[in-house]
Formats: structure tokens, C-alpha cells, sequence
């Protein structure tokens, strides 16, 4: 049954009661009554379920509160009217208090209903959050083919967002970037097998992305899966598991050793007196000194070290005499 489905028989069913009860005005009146809870619904779809839930949970714990400091107030003698003005002003403090408390530290609750994990311990099911940048990237989809990923993938709907902004760029680097990433994301829903999940989950009082990709693992205890070095140390700090494509595409680039030789065709000079540079099929760098007077040939070159950054890794060469 779709919303729109339900809307109707809520409608219709409000008129029928409303004929019940008073002919033809109880039916306009069953009928206005039932399209303003609809409008009220609708403006409520912004709402997440763990901030309703929430809201309940500080709602409940304020009347708690209230009737146990409005029992302590009995037990003076006051008179049954400026008790009762007591008790209802307790009641509308704590109320407020407990559900603006509860809904500024809902990323708090772990007890939360949306939240709480009915499994076993050693059952305990991976989840993991997909970066903006992992999209854009593109290698998530021959990722999930692989079946490197397990468990459930959950994309959240502020990600969706900020992929739609910069779609929608004036810049036509980013718009086209952008609208790739729109490609890859529905590549991968449709051809990866996996479970994946929308997240309607967001954090309003934070803005960046980043930090609401942290506090969502936080919440959920999943990881992260992103091409971001900024996010990626960010995260690690924080104690969150990060996977990261770079990370993992350095891991898989092949072996060499000094001594070993290779043929590289050099592309363009280097930053240092008399180097020139050329790549791997994987895109390693390689550098080679005193190469630059061959630009543009194919030259064999032997290994002399190799250099391991956050960027990736350089091949350093000479000329095979």
C-alpha cells in the first residue's frame, strides 16, 4: 500500500464518521479535519524516526520527572487549586526540558528504537557508509562486483544530496562529475547484489558532510568507505574503521625491487635537474633521472628505490646502459 493509497481511505473514512456523527456537516467536518492532519503529515516526512523516537523518549522522561517533583509538592500544605497550578507547570517544564535534551543528544541513544540490534553477539552484521568521494571515484562498481564488500551498504540521503548539488554546478568540471557519480550510483544499485540501503538519517545542527558521515558510523557501527585522506584520519582518530579504495589500490599494485628492470615510455620532464617521468599501466609513477633529453621515447630502465607516500608510489629509475 503506497501513501497515496492510504491518504484516500484516511480521507475517505474521516467523511464516513463524520456523516455518522452529523449528516452533511459532519462530513465537510470529517473531511477538513482529515486533509489538515494530511498537510500535517506531509510537513512532518522531514522528521527522522530516531528524532521522533527521541522526542518520546524526553516527552516520557519529563512527565516521570514532573509527577514525582508534583508529589513532593503534595506533601505541603497547599490548597488543591495552587496545587494543581503547580503540577500543570511541572508538567509543561519537564515536558519541553526532557524532549529538547532528548532530541539534542539523540545521536547519544543507543537504545533508540530504530537502532536497537535484536542479534547475536557473534551474528553481528556488517554495515558500511559510502562516501560522496567513493561515487564520484567510480572503482566502488568492479568493488562490488569483486564481492569485496559484505554485509549491508548504506548510502545516506545527505551524500544523495550533496552528489545532486554538485550535478547541478555551474562549473562543468564538477557538473560533470557530479552527474558520473549519479551514473555510477545507480550502476552499482542495480548490477552490485548487494543490500543497499537509503539512509534517511541526518544530523540538522551539523552541516559538513564529513561530520555527518562520522556520526552516522557512530551510531550505526559501521565503517566508512572513501577515497577522502582528510576524512580517512579524521575518522581513524575518532576510533572508526575506515576502508579505504587508495589504500587498497596501493596494496594491490605490483612489486619491484631495486635492480629490477622494465621498459617505461617518458611522458613529461620531472621537477628535479635533468628527470623525466613516465607511468605504470596502474598509473605509478616513475621517475628517472638524467632522462630528460628523451622525452618521448621508450627507454629500458632499471629500479634504484622505491617510495611509498599517502599519495601513492614513485618508482625512482636510471637509464639501462
Amino acid at each position: 500500500m503506497n501513501l497515496l493509497l492510504a491518504r484516500i481511505l484516511f480521507f475517505v473514512g474521516s467523511m464516513i464518521v463524520g456523516y455518522q456523527a452529523g449528516d452533511m456537516v459532519g462530513i465537510a467536518v470529517g473531511g477538513g479535519a482529515a486533509l489538515v492532519m494530511i498537510v500535517i503529515e506531509i510537513g512532518l516526512r522531514k522528521v527522522s524516526v530516531s528524532g521522533l523516537s527521541s522526542a518520546v523518549f524526553g516527552l516520557i522522561l519529563g512527565l516521570i520527572m514532573a509527577k514525582l517533583v508534583g508529589d513532593a509538592f503534595s506533601l505541603a500544605p497547599l490548597a488543591a487549586s495552587t496545587l494543581s497550578t503547580i503540577r500543570v507547570t511541572l508538567t509543561l517544564v519537564f515536558c519541553y526540558l526532557g524532549m529538547v535534551m532528548a532530541l539534542r543528544g539523540k545521536d547519544e541513544f543507543n537504545i533508540i528504537i530504530p537502532y536497537v540490534r535484536l542479534r547475536r553477539q557473534d551474528q553481528a552484521e556488517e554495515i558500511t557508509i559510502v562516501d560522496t568521494s567513493v561515487i564520484i571515484d567510480g572503482r566502488i562498481v568492479d568493488i562490488c562486483k569483486t564481492k569485496f564488500l559484505g554485509g549491508k551498504v548504506i548510502i545516506p540521503k545527505f551524500v544523495l544530496r550533496e552528489l545532486q548539488q554538485i550535478a547541478d554546478s555551474t562549473d562543468p568540471i564538477k557538473r560533470q562529475r557530479g552527474r558520473r557519480g549519479l551514473e555510477i550510483l545507480h550502476t552499482v544499485q542495480k548490477e552490485s547484489g548487494l543490500d543497499i540501503t537509503i539512509s534517511e538519517e541526518d544530523f540538522a545542527e551539523t552541516t559538513e558532510v564529513d561530520a555527518k558521515l562520522v556520526k552516522l558510523a557512530k551510531l550505526l557501527e559501521a565503517k566508512i568507505l572513501t577515497v577522502d585522506f582528510n576524512l580517512n584520519q579524521v575518522a581513524t582518530i575518532q576510533g572508526i574503521k575506515v576502508l579505504n579504495i587508495n589504500e587498497l589500490a596501493n596494496a594491490l599494485k605490483p612489486l619491484v625491487f631495486p635492480g629490477e628492470q622494465m621498459q617505461i615510455k617518458l611522458i613529461k620532464e620531472g621537477k628535479e635537474h635533468n628527470q623525466a617521468i613516465g607511468y605504470l599501466d596502474d598509473g605509478t609513477m616513475v621517475v628517472v633521472e638524467d632522462a630528460r633529453r628523451l622525452l618521448g621515447q621508450e627507454v629500458k630502465v632499471a629500479v634504484t628505490s622505491v617510495l611509498q607516500t599517502q599519495a601513492g608510489r614513485m618508482i625512482f629509475t636510471k637509464i639501462e646502459r
